[in-house]
């Protein structure tokens, strides 16, 4: 993923609402949202090239998201996939913060990412960037780009403010607005943007809730509420360079055993 925008224990009766846009090369070879046939338990995307997952939940409610954290002068060519740790942290049984403590000492490895876990303990956050180590979410409204946990982005703070709209109106929030929102292309001005190395005209390309360019740009937008009964409503839409959708899955199911407290 690219963006993530999650609103955490802010209603009694919504304890979890994420928007997430995943932004990649359109030549990367991956599925749409799906249970997987080799682990019928787990919901997601899958990257064909490399076998792992930017975002999914399990039937149990192991929810695993992972956003790259821009650096290019730091990119490692043989470090092994960002996508195995959400893969991997789903497909276990560890608490989310135990497997975050593990992970600190092979992080290094891995080229600059940013993890959300959570289960019905609690949701926790770990970079290999920064320094901060593991944290455990607090309630509220969190936003996290190609950098760390609500990083200030213009972006990052753009859809946060729309997405508080949605999520504090009244009634059930609705799946379509929080889509609105991802698929908002506009630009904000060069002197707003960050400089993470890659030089102006990319800095441009990305800065847009919903990316679009000739070579890359936003591939999925997901959509993810849990209720206070554990039920969960996922719904992914695949792009290839335009806002249109060509694709749309959907998926409603409620969570075994125990499940997100408020």
């Amino acid at each position: 993923m690219c963006l993530i925008i999650l609103s955490w224990r802010t209603r009694t009766d919504f304890p979890l609402i994420l928007a997430a846009n995943r932004d990649e090369f359109y030549d990367r070879p991956s599925l749409p949202a799906d249970f997987w046939p080799n682990h019928p338990d787990i919901l997601g995307g899958r990257d064909l090239k490399e076998g792992g997952t930017w975002l999914g939940i399990t039937k149990k409610g192991r929810l695993a998201a992972l956003t790259n954290y821009r650096d290019p002068l730091s990119v490692k060519v043989s470090a092994p996939s960002r996508g195995w740790l959400v893969r991997d942290f789903l497909a276990g049984n560890d608490r989310p913060g135990d497997y975050l403590d593990r992970l600190q000492k092979e992080a290094p490895r891995y080229n600059g990412f940013s993890l959300v876990l959570g289960d019905d303990s609690g949701l926790y956050y770990l970079s290999n960037r920064g320094g901060g180590g593991v944290t455990q979410l607090s309630p509220g409204i969190h936003g996290l780009s190609n950098h760390l946990l609500d990083t200030p982005w213009p972006k990052v703070e753009k859809a946060r403010e729309n997405f508080r709209k949605v999520v504090e109106g009244k009634g059930r929030p609705r799946s379509e607005d929080l889509f609105e929102l991802l698929a908002d292309p506009s630009r904000p001005e060069d002197r707003e943007l960050p400089d993470t190395g890659i030089g102006l005209e990319w800095e441009r390309i990305l800065s847009s809730v919903f990316i679009a360019s000739p070579v890359y740009g936003t591939r999925s937008s997901t959509v993810l509420m849990i209720d206070r009964l554990g039920r969960v409503h996922f719904e992914d839409r695949q792009f290839n360079g335009s806002v249109g959708a060509w694709m749309t899955t959907r998926f409603a199911f409620r969570m075994e055993g125990n499940h997100v407290e408020t």
